[in-house]
């Protein structure tokens, strides 16, 4: 199957591209700037940051590349050398390396470089969610090589999306409803959606963007043995029976499954993966641990991270980069409807 993803030849993509080193095996642009969310104008949209990720094959050849060519991107850790850098990118947080509030172009943009190697390994087995998390979305993307491994390991994040959200879902839904439940996944357990985050994040990027989530998983759905998908009426049915259940745990990703296997196997009883999701997929509960599972991964994966963004950003774009924040959450604050008009 190929990967639908949403290919945009724009000028402005293309001219902010140019300006970095050529040797990138992916590169997607993602969030508020580059895609309409409920309650943002196409003026409020044209200011916003637009945030980038770059997998790159060689991260210490690509960054001595980058110093020479966008030196004044780095915070003073570029006094430490391509190598170091690397390392602080792969050693460290989600095993991504941000430079924010750059800029380029006319625009100000965030992007993110992570090794081909650890964005497969995200993309197969969820270690961290964080930038498997934002591909459960949709994203822009610029460039796809031609890494048969990557192409695979993306279909699969898809694929995980979608079952550890079936697990979480009743008998019956709808798509919004999934659509929902998928792009939360990236957000369970986050301490950013506490401080820092409009709270109405998840439900603003679905509204505007859904026929772009059909793009995105139709194919998949279709393609499902566990579910009914019936796309004209916008409803799906998924096997919730215990055998149904079982199937899907054992289809998780593997970090995953591990996070579940230790919250319901008491400590010293040691009982292999396969007995434990047995016995999940016969509790009523099954669902919230799966959530629980998914949220003990977001939580640690987005707290290292961001400790580690503080070094990469330097300390006057932490302050200004959590300002923009703290304000965008604000309004979303003050836009929420009162609980009566949201039932």
């Amino acid at each position: 199957m190929t990967l639908p993803v949403l290919h945009n030849t724009g000028v402005l993509y293309r001219r902010i591209l140019s300006q970095f080193p050529q040797d990138i095996s992916l590169a997607f642009a993602y969030g508020s700037g580059v895609f309409k969310q409920q309650g943002t104008s196409q003026g409020q949209m044209e200011k916003n940051m637009l945030d980038f990720v770059f997998a790159v094959d060689d991260p210490v050849t690509w960054h001595t590349m980058n110093l020479l060519q966008n030196r004044k991107h780095y915070s003073i850790l570029k006094l430490l050398g391509p190598t170091k850098i690397s390392s602080i990118q792969n050693e460290y947080g989600a095993a991504v390396y941000y430079n924010t509030l750059v800029p380029v172009d006319g625009r100000i943009i965030k992007y993110g470089v992570i090794s081909t190697e650890s964005l497969i390994n995200d993309l197969m087995h969820w270690k961290t969610m964080y930038v498997a998390g934002r591909l459960h979305k949709p994203v822009k993307m610029l460039v796809q090589g031609e890494n048969g491994k990557l192409h695979a390991a993306l279909v699969a994040n898809l694929k995980s999306a979608v079952t550890a959200s079936f697990l979480m879902l009743p008998e019956s839904f709808t798509e919004e409803e999934l659509f929902l439940q998928i792009a939360g996944l990236s957000y369970a357990g986050d301490f950013r959606m506490i401080l820092g985050e409009d709270r109405s994040k998840v439900a603003n990027i679905v509204k505007d963007n859904t026929e772009h989530f059909r793009i995105l998983y139709s194919n998949i759905l279709r393609d499902c043995s566990q579910v009914v998908y019936k796309p004209q009426q916008g409803k799906l049915e998924v096997d919730k029976s215990p055998e149904g259940q079982f199937i899907q745990l054992m289809a998780l990703p593997r970090t995953l499954q591990q996070r579940i296997t230790k919250l319901v196997d008491p400590p010293g009883k040691n009982r292999d993966v396969e007995e434990i999701l047995l016995q999940v997929a016969q509790d009523p509960d099954c669902g919230a641990v799966v959530q629980q599972g998914v949220s003990s991964i977001v939580k640690s994966s987005s707290i290292t991270q961001s400790i580690k963004g503080i070094a990469t950003a330097g300390l006057w774009k932490t302050v200004s980069y959590s300002s923009k924040k703290l304000r965008k959450m604000w309004r979303g604050w003050r836009r929420k409807p009162p609980v009566s008009q949201m039932s």
